[in-house]
């Protein structure tokens, strides 16, 4: 079994209260606009992160990690990206992926808006955490953490926190 941390739209901004909540994760995953700052280091001093860039994230940041990722986590293909479009209706870089790779599992951010939803037109669910950050119009800060065994997901669960009240490390 693998437990995984979920969150988006940092920009450079990370609250202690995130780091407690993914204390007990095997991985990570950051869907883009980390923002400045030490957040993926404070991350992986938890477990293996996996991440790619977002709109807000510089040059230097884009050079080291990917626009998408495509990955296996148990018996689950993934796809990552900041920016997919809106649910069930995706850029059209998004449905040449989708088509091409048919991840079981799409991974996005940028929104802002916490979204699980499951896409039955291309047979993938659909993971978007929100904002774990303080930069936006969002209102309260969100997070998922689920559990993945084999071909099973379980234990998923949204972690809100207020916009207003936090614990700033980053």
């Amino acid at each position: 079994m693998t437990t995984i941390g979920l969150l988006s739209d940092t920009h450079g901004f990370l609250d202690q209260k995130i780091l407690h909540h993914f204390e007990d994760c095997n991985e990570i995953w950051h869907a883009g606009d980390i923002g400045p700052g030490n957040i993926l280091q404070l991350l992986q001093k938890i477990c293996r992160v996996r991440v790619v860039w977002g709109n807000i994230d510089d040059a230097t940041l884009r050079r080291q990690i990917p626009e998408v990722d495509l990955f296996q986590c148990e018996d689950f293909k993934i796809m990552m990206i900041h920016i997919a479009g809106k649910f069930g209706s995706y850029t059209p870089q998004v449905k040449q992926l989708i088509v091409e790779h048919k991840p079981e599992i799409l991974v996005c951010g940028h929104s802002h808006i916490l979204k699980i939803a499951q896409d039955k037109k291309f047979n993938v669910m659909y993971l978007n955490p929100g904002a774990a950050g303080t930069y936006g119009f969002h209102t309260v800060r969100t997070l998922i953490k689920f559990d993945v065994h084999e071909h099973n997901i379980s234990n998923m669960r949204i972690i809100e926190m207020s916009k207003f009240e936090n614990q700033a490390i980053v």
